[in-house]
C-alpha cells in the first residue's frame, strides 16, 4: 500500500493587485513616523527582494471558506472520487473566516465542517477538522493524513489549504504587500500504485522563534491599538529559514534513500523569492552541489504569497501543466518544504 495525492484542485482569486495600486498607501515605520522614501522606491526594493510583481485578493464576497469549498470540489472531481466516501477532512489556515469589513476571525464551526456542510457530505463518519501550524499547515495535514492511512483509520482524506491574508493586513505596513489569498486542496488515498509519500520531517522552533510572526498593532498610531494585525520580524524569519530549512530538507531526503541528483523539481513555501532561492543554494551546498536549473517552479511572481495555499495550489498548477517550462510526469520525484508561523519546518519527499 502507498499513500498518494489522487486529485488536486485550487482557486486563484479573481482580483489582481499591482505593487502599483500600493501608490497612494501611506506606509510608515513601526513608531508611526513616515517613510523618507517614496512610494515608488518602496515598490521597486520590494520587487527586488521578494520577486512579487503581483498578487491576488478575494472579492467581497468570499470567504477563506469559500475559496476552499471551490478547490476542494475541484479536487474530489479530479481524483474522480464519491465525496461520502471521504474519511478525513483537515483544513490547514490560519485566521479563519474574516468577513470584508471586519475584525474577528470566526473559526464557530471550523473551516473544515464549513466546507463539509459546503459540500453537502452527509457522512457523520467523514470526521472534519482544523490546524494551525502557520504557512507549513497544508504540508502538515498531509503528514497527518497519511499518519491515519498508515495507522487503518482512514483510507481517503480531502487535505486542504486555505487563507485570505487580505483581510488581516495592516495597510500601513509595507510587509503587507507580500501576502495574498488563495486555496489548494488534495485527495490523499490509499493506493496500490507505486509512488506515493517516500519520508517527511516536521519541527517547531518555539524557545526564541515562536513570535518571530505575530498578531500586532497597526503602525498607525491613530488607529485602535487593539484591533490587531499580521506582523513579522522579517530579518529574523530569513535568517532562521536559511539555517533551518535547508537542514529539514537533507534530513528529509537522506531518510528517503533517494539520491539528491533524483530530485526532478522542489516545490518550496512561496514566502520571499529571495529567501527561497537561498534556501535551495544552502541545500545542495550540503550535498557539495548547486542548484540545477529549473529545479524550483515559482508562482509568487504573480500570486503573492498566500500562506498555507502556496504548495497546493503550486503542486495543482504543475500537475496541470499550467506552469510555464516545468513539466512533471508518473515517476518523479519531488522534494516539498515550508515554513512559517510558529516557528514551523517539515518537509516530504514525494514520488508522483
Amino acid at each position: 500500500m502507498n499513500i498518494k495525492i489522487t486529485g488536486s484542485g485550487s482557486y486563484i482569486p479573481t482580483q489582481i493587485v499591482s505593487n502599483s495600486d500600493f501608490g497612494k498607501h501611506e506606509f510608515l515605520n513601526e513608531d508611526g513616523t513616515p517613510f523618507s522614501q517614496s512610494n515608488e522606491v518602496v515598490a521597486q526594493k520590494f520587487i527586488e527582494i521578494t520577486g512579487i510583481l503581483e498578487r491576488r485578493y478575494i472579492t467581497d464576497d468570499l470567504n477563506t471558506s469559500d475559496i476552499a469549498t471551490i478547490a476542494a470540489q475541484k479536487a474530489i472531481v479530479d481524483a474522480n472520487l464519491d465525496k461520502e466516501t471521504l474519511d478525513y477532512i483537515i483544513f490547514a489556515h490560519n485566521f479563519g473566516d474574516v468577513k470584508k469589513g471586519t475584525i474577528q476571525g470566526d473559526m464557530l464551526p471550523s473551516l473544515a465542517a464549513k466546507v463539509k456542510h459546503n459540500l453537502q457530505i452527509k457522512n457523520p463518519k467523514c470526521i472534519a477538522y482544523d490546524i494551525l501550524f502557520g504557512c507549513p499547515g497544508w504540508l502538515e495535514s498531509f503528514i497527518q493524513a497519511q499518519a491515519f492511512i498508515k495507522a487503518g483509520m482512514a483510507k481517503k482524506c480531502l487535505v486542504i489549504g486555505a487563507e485570505s491574508l487580505s483581510r488581516v493586513v495592516d495597510p500601513h505596513d509595507r510587509d503587507s504587500m507580500i501576502y495574498s489569498d488563495g486555496a489548494g486542496a488534495t485527495v490523499i488515498e490509499a493506493t496500490e500504485e507505486t509512488g506515493g509519500v517516500l519520508a517527511h520531517e516536521s519541527a517547531s522552533f518555539t524557545s526564541d522563534e515562536s513570535h518571530y510572526l505575530f498578531y500586532g498593532k497597526s503602525y498607525n498610531t491613530t488607529h485602535n491599538p487593539d484591533v490587531r494585525y499580521i506582523k513579522m520580524h522579517g530579518r529574523k524569519i530569513y535568517e532562521f529559514a536559511l539555517s533551518n530549512v535547508p537542514k529539514a530538507m537533507k534530513e528529509c531526503l537522506d531518510k528517503s534513500g533517494i539520491d539528491i541528483n533524483e530530485v526532478k523539481k522542489i516545490l518550496i513555501h512561496q514566502a520571499n523569492e529571495k529567501m527561497d532561492e537561498a534556501i535551495i543554494q544552502r541545500f545542495y551546498k550540503l550535498y557539495g552541489q548547486k542548484p540545477p536549473e529549473g529545479i524550483m517552479p515559482m508562482s509568487i511572481h504573480k500570486l503573492g504569497n498566500s500562506s498555507v495555499a502556496t504548495i497546493p495550489t503550486l503542486y495543482d498548477l504543475l500537475i496541470k501543466e499550467k506552469i510555464e517550462n516545468h513539466h512533471l510526469a508518473k515517476g518523479d520525484i519531488i522534494l516539498l518544504a515550508s515554513v512559517g508561523a510558529g516557528m514551523n519546518i517539515n518537509a516530504m519527499v514525494y514520488q508522483i
